[in-house]
């Protein structure tokens, strides 16, 4: 009688994680969490609102939720009324009429949506790139890598005509070398991916600098995935959707979110809008992604866009976020550092080269393998009481020393939060007089 081999049972056996996810390193936005929570600091770190939603966008989603056909799956595509808000919303935002059964998909935040743009226009093993603007924001690379593509990656620079670590520079000082963009496309490019208004720099990308984006898409056929969850948060130069340029439409997927524009990034509804013979291959994605987004809160964000006319939301918004940008750059101002002052988004990079942080100081090893930009993040959090973000998160290796000096705050708060970080930073504003003695 034969007998089979018997195999290792041996407890310390395991089963492998694939090499992509088997890391435990911490996230960086839960680890200077975790650094803010150690220190009692006020968290200017992540881009959550620390003040609630308006009171008819949350009475919108209670309504939601007590109605009885409101608790089982919605279609994978979205709730109709959801879809034609949606549409009607970028119908007049790019000037064209949109089909809310065709051009609009509904997705479980944008992150969601990105994810199902990019496994849908790309392949395993076929070496598909796509091209990728740093800074860029941190879900985008694992993404892409999930889907079975390769990031490359371009990065913004700021112009030789200013100095960002002794002045206040614009974020349109930050500037795309469009012959470097060109250099980076070849066959294999698939996708290239635009942010606008961008985080963290709170660029927003003028019509000359979206038509010389669009002619390389256009020369090269590359899908261009436009994220603009910030579209609504502008202060100065106003934002221009590239699927508005000519020939750009057929070609553009413009995402959006629910949790930006209305300010419940808890909700996770977000949606793709372009042509059909894009949005399709998304939507196919989406329902073996997720297959469906939740109903309840699909219904509370169609009632909440019609609603935020009457309310007038929008231009309130926007008021009420660049009286927000203004007191923290006021902040910045008195304290002595030089930041970026963004057109969009919510988001000041501040330059804290100038602060010197002393050779015996001792870093966690989560902290000091990170690198100079997460040491100089900890060491503000810890003396200063007020956090933020290592941009240096936002770009690939190559290209991290662009971002070294900086760290990134959100002014997405309360101006309770701002007077809170305003008082800390008087500490800051004596280190820095006192090392200028020195």
């Amino acid at each position: 009688m034969s007998s089979t081999p018997a195999t290792d049972s041996s407890p310390h056996r395991r089963p492998t994680p694939s090499p992509q996810y088997a890391s435990t390193r911490l996230d960086v936005w839960t680890m200077m969490n975790q650094v803010s929570a150690s220190v009692n600091a006020v968290n200017l770190g992540q881009g959550y609102m620390s003040f609630p939603p308006k009171d008819f966008i949350k009475a919108a989603a209670q309504h939601a939720l007590v109605e009885n056909s409101h608790n089982q799956y919605a279609p994978p595509r979205g709730r109709p009324a959801l879809l034609r808000q949606v549409a009607q919303h970028f119908e007049e935002k790019l000037g064209r009429p949109i089909d809310p059964e065709a051009e609009v998909s509904v997705h479980a935040g944008a992150n969601e949506a990105l994810l199902s743009l990019f496994t849908a226009f790309l392949e395993h093993g076929k070496c598909h790139e796509v091209v990728l603007m740093e800074p860029a924001f941190d879900q985008y690379t694992p993404n892409i890598v999930m889907a079975g593509g390769i990031p490359v990656y371009v990065p913004l620079r700021v112009s030789s005509a200013v100095d960002p670590a002794s002045a206040v520079v614009s974020s349109s000082d930050w500037r795309l070398d469009i012959a470097e963009l060109e250099a980076a496309v070849n066959e294999n490019t698939r996708i290239l991916v635009l942010n606008t208004p961008h985080n963290p720099i709170g660029k927003v990308f003028a019509h000359d600098e979206l038509a010389a984006i669009a002619a390389v898409a256009e020369r090269h056929n590359l899908l261009v995935v436009s994220d603009e969850v910030y579209e609504h948060l502008t202060y100065a130069t106003p934002h221009i959707s590239i699927a508005t340029l000519p020939g750009m439409w057929d070609r553009t997927v413009t995402v959006g979110s629910a949790g930006k524009l209305f300010g419940v990034t808890g909700w996770r509804v977000g949606w793709a809008v372009g042509p059909a013979h894009l949005i399709q291959p998304a939507l196919s994605a989406h329902t073996r992604i997720v297959f469906t987004t939740n109903t309840p809160l699909q219904e509370g964000v169609a009632a909440a866009f019609q609603l935020a006319k009457e309310n007038d939301f929008f231009s309130i918004q926007r008021a009420e976020y660049q009286h927000r940008r203004d007191r923290l750059m006021a902040i910045f101002d008195d304290v002595g550092l030089p930041y970026v002052v963004p057109d969009g988004a919510y988001y000041l990079l501040v330059n804290a080269s100038s602060i010197p942080i002393p050779d015996d100081y001792l870093f966690p090893h989560f902290i000091e393998e990170r690198g100079h930009n997460f040491k100089l993040v900890y060491f503000f959090i810890r003396e200063f009481g007020v956090s933020g973000i290592p941009p240096t998160e936002f770009y690939s290796d190559a290209h991290k020393d662009l971002a070294k000096d900086y760290i990134r705050f959100a002014f997405c708060k309360t101006d309770e939060g701002l007077d809170d970080a305003e008082k800390r930073l008087q500490k800051l504003k004596t280190y820095l007089d006192t090392a200028t003695i020195r």
